[in-house]
């Protein structure tokens, strides 16, 4: 509040008191000119020529030239002035006004229903809103002990910027602290309630918990550095130990009610090692035996799940850039880059970024068996169409073939190219394109030139020439196999250091004994869900945005030092119903993660007795349409869809709570908007395993054929599709997807 008043007092006090200033200049000149034309009555020729001489002598002064800044002060002066005004009218207006009510939280409606607090609930973030905080630093960050580094007002950015970017980096070898830099979690709710001022992320959640009953002892944020590897939390911090020891102590003084657990984005990959790591012993493990998670945790409920990772990971190690990054570039061409003002700035943030390791554990998991290859995609034989307000849509209809609205069957997108160098690349055949051998290219080529003379931020890009730059273009394409070779080569310190605590892959045999390594505990297709067959897993999250899938690269134009050699091709535009925008082919998802990674295995992967959820764990799924707000008054909306907007949606609210009340998986029901079904069913992964109740009826199959016959796959290859209007894929419970 105070920045924002001398903010205001910059753009209002400070123009108002020099435009006085030249009043009173002018009125006093006025005064002496009336003077002298008086005195000018009585005056001889000889002195009337002396008063043009003081005249010429002491010219009149000129008005201060209206300036651009003045103009952009008093227009951000203007806006910040009309939204207090109408923040001020909102809440003095009477709530009965049309128009004006405010909606009542789904907290307040659902205590007057009688709902009350039953089990504990552990809240755990993601990547980014978790709050961090200095406990020890170098010398220029004196006077900020244990003040927010990260989360907060972010003052120190304009500060102090190099001395804030130097504290939030990890060690580039170990990837943990800095020698005597020691930057911690924030403990307790504030630790991610709000992410900046205004911008809520559990806040709301929170709220409404509150509303039917619970309070410090029955809520816990499991607050952790999210810079660090899962594995390294419990090294520097205990962080995993700390969780077990509260889980245990909340359901003993809540009556040994089980807790029900709420992570969000990437805490629920976080989870995902927790749970295996409570089971192992010790040393790699937290001991607590077989039988825990079963004794202890009621639901696992997944907000925006990342399970199998996100493409804009890839572009974030690569080159610092998503959607929006590339779309500010287009706009300003130089602005983030070296050659205007010297920032440097994505520079800066490619090197502070490739040293945490939670990056890299949101590459896609999974290889091509999921995310597709050079020609095949679960997503293909789709092309999108962005209809209103850039959302998407899918619902099925009477021709299965083209079973989409807001999809339409065309020539299909190749997803499956995480990194595409040219359009034309990125929508040819596999056999119009030279493929080269990326192992043989990449670890072939390496050749260190570090150039001293160059000042400014150093990345791993600095001891590559632009020889090896020009290789990794001619490569063309690079698919999720693939890119994982591209980004050792390009980053060979940060993929060494974090794949020793990450791994990406699929198990062929989950019995081997190297799957017992904490690497593989965080990937949902190398791990076993634990021995607990009555506890729930969720997986809620938003669909109808459009979402980063792949991208269109072209080699950087700079050809200086320090610089980072590729970029997002921006002029890379698809057709009217195309994917392709800005050089970024997008699918459905909430904006940060696609529906393939964050519905896949509860929709397949646990969906049953698998063999990655052995005992049968019961999933169930909650999409939530993506519906903007309708009014500046609604803030970021109520039925918002979007990764941490969701957060504030309704719908979601009142599952969670009704889940932490005590309903059952079954009571709450699926709720299926999304084309996940499709995606499942073209992915080759099996499904279900053991005997299968069905009844499908012959359109069913007829459906399937013809969608077969689209794809060029053999009659049958898919198993069965059943309409996605009705419950859900299930094993024996619903009705089943098997191949």
């Amino acid at each position: 509040m105070a920045s924002i008043l001398r903010f205001r007092k910059l753009c209002y006090a400070v123009p108002l008191k020099l435009q006085s200033f030249e009043f009173s200049k002018v009125d006093q000149k006025q005064k002496v000119d009336k003077k002298e034309e008086d005195a000018n009555v009585f005056l001889p020729a000889q002195d009337l020529l002396e008063v043009d001489d003081q005249k010429k002598k002491y010219p009149k002064q000129q008005q201060r030239k209206w300036r651009c800044i003045d103009s952009c002060c008093w227009a951000i002066g203007y806006l910040c002035t009309t939204w207090w005004l109408l923040f001020f009218l909102y809440h003095c207006f009477p709530a009965t006004m049309p128009g004006f009510q405010v909606p009542e939280s789904p907290g307040v409606r659902l205590k007057r229903d009688g709902l009350t607090a039953l089990h504990p609930v552990v809240l755990v973030p993601g990547i980014v809103t978790g709050g961090l905080e200095l406990w020890e630093g170098r010398p220029c960050s004196e006077g900020l002990f244990r003040k927010r580094l990260w989360g907060g007002s972010f003052t120190e950015i304009f500060k102090r910027p190099l001395c804030w970017l130097e504290h939030l980096s990890l060690h580039h070898e170990t990837g943990l602290d800095p020698p005597g830099i020691r930057v911690r979690a924030v403990p307790g709710l504030v630790a991610a309630d709000y992410f900046a001022p205004g911008y809520f992320v559990w806040a709301v959640l929170i709220e409404n918990l509150a509303k039917i009953g619970y309070e410090g002892k029955n809520l816990y944020m499991a607050s952790y550095d999210w810079r660090l590897s899962f594995q390294n939390t419990e090294i520097r911090d205990q962080a995993l130990s700390r969780l077990k020891s509260k889980i245990e102590l909340l359901c003993v003084t809540n009556g040994y009610k089980k807790v029900v657990v709420v992570p969000h984005s990437m805490g629920v990959i976080y989870f995902l090692h927790f749970l295996k790591w409570v089971e192992t012993p010790p040393p790699m493990g937290g001991g607590g035996g077989p039988g825990w998670c079963a004794k202890h945790i009621k639901s696992v409920v997944n907000i925006g799940p990342a399970f199998l990772g996100v493409p804009k990971a890839v572009s974030s190690i690569f080159s610092a850039e998503g959607k929006d990054v590339a779309y500010l570039r287009a706009m300003a061409p130089g602005l983030l880059d070296s050659e205007i003002l010297g920032l440097q700035t994505l520079e800066h943030v490619l090197r502070v970024s490739r040293t945490w390791d939670s990056v890299v554990s949101l590459l896609p998991k999974g290889g091509e068996t999921i995310w597709g290859d050079l020609d095949w995609s679960p997503e293909e034989g789709h092309a999108c169409q962005l209809v209103k307000k850039g959302n998407f849509q899918c619902s099925p209809n009477d021709n299965y073939t083209d079973a989409m609205r807001g999809f339409q069957i065309k020539e299909t997108e190749k997803y499956g190219r995480i990194i595409s160098f040219g359009k034309e690349e990125s929508q040819l055949p596999s056999s119009q394109i030279p493929i080269l051998n990326s192992k043989e290219l990449l670890h072939g080529s390496a050749t260190e030139t570090v150039n001293s003379s160059c000042r400014g931020v150093w990345t791993e890009y600095d001891e590559m020439d632009r020889e090896s730059f020009r290789k990794i273009a001619e490569n063309k394409v690079y698919t999720s196999k693939t890119i994982l070779d591209l980004l050792r080569f390009v980053a060979p310190k940060t993929m060494q250091r974090a794949e020793t605590h990450f791994s990406h892959g699929i198990a062929d045999n989950l019995d081997d004994p190297k799957y017992e390594h904490y690497k593989y505990w965080s990937n949902p297709l190398e791990t076993k869900l634990p021995d607990a067959a009555d506890m729930e897993i969720y997986c809620l999250y938003g669909v109808g945005i459009p979402t980063e899938r792949s991208y269109v690269y072209k080699l950087s134009p700079n050809d200086k030092c320090k610089s980072i050699p590729f970029r997002i091709d921006t002029s890379a535009d698809g057709d009217q119903n195309s994917c392709l925008k800005g050089g970024v082919y997008f699918v459905d998802g909430d904006e940060s993660v696609p529906v393939l990674s964050a519905g896949f295995m509860c929709a397949k992967g646990w969906r049953g007795r698998t063999r990655f959820n052995p005992s049968g764990t019961a999933t169930y799924i909650r999409e939530y349409q993506h519906k903007p707000p309708a009014s500046l008054l609604e803030g970021r909306g109520l039925e918002s869809g979007a990764h941490v907007d969701i957060m504030g949606n309704v719908a979601l609210i009142e599952d969670v709570l009704r889940v932490a009340a005590g309903a059952s998986g079954s009571e709450i029901g699926v709720a299926f908007l999304s084309c996940i079904g499709i995606i499942v069913v073209v992915n080759e992964l099996p499904s279900c395993e053991g005997n299968i109740t069905s009844s499908h009826q012959p359109e069913s199959y007829a459906r399937l054929n013809r969608y077969e016959a689209r794809l060029g796959r053999p009659s049958g290859s898919l198993g069965f599709l059943i309409e996605p209007t009705q419950a859900f894929f299930s094993c024996g419970q619903f009705s089943p997807l098997h191949n």
